[in-house]
């Protein structure tokens, strides 16, 4: 199912999407891989991500596992990730190892 998104003046759409309620998560991130507990909504689509310190992120089923060789992202940005659809495969968990100290990853699914 699509989202529409709010349109400016010029009829362009604006990329918001608003938080899911009940789509909060938080991973403690270590130097053992983690992931999220609970699996995405079915219907998420988005997610936006936020680490207290910097990580190495993978995301895909529930037995994903990160490593120090995936994506690295820094600490304290805020971003949006794509989970995929029915069409490209639909990831359901993200997984994170620290890249420096312990931290904390939050989550937040979108619609």
């Amino acid at each position: 199912m699509s989202t529409l998104l709010p349109r400016d003046e010029d009829c362009v759409p604006i990329p918001a999407l608003r938080l899911r309620p009940g789509g909060a998560q938080s991973i403690t991130v270590g130097a053992g891989s983690a992931t999220n507990a609970q699996p995405f909504n079915p219907a998420t689509r988005v997610i936006g991500i936020y680490a207290t310190g910097p990580v190495f992120l993978r995301s895909g089923a529930a037995g994903v596992t990160a490593t120090t060789a995936d994506h690295y992202f820094p600490a304290y940005t805020y971003y949006d990730l794509s989970l995929g659809d029915e069409r490209t495969g639909r990831h359901t968990h993200i997984a994170a190892v620290r890249a420096a100290g312990d931290c904390i990853l939050y989550i937040s699914e979108k619609e």
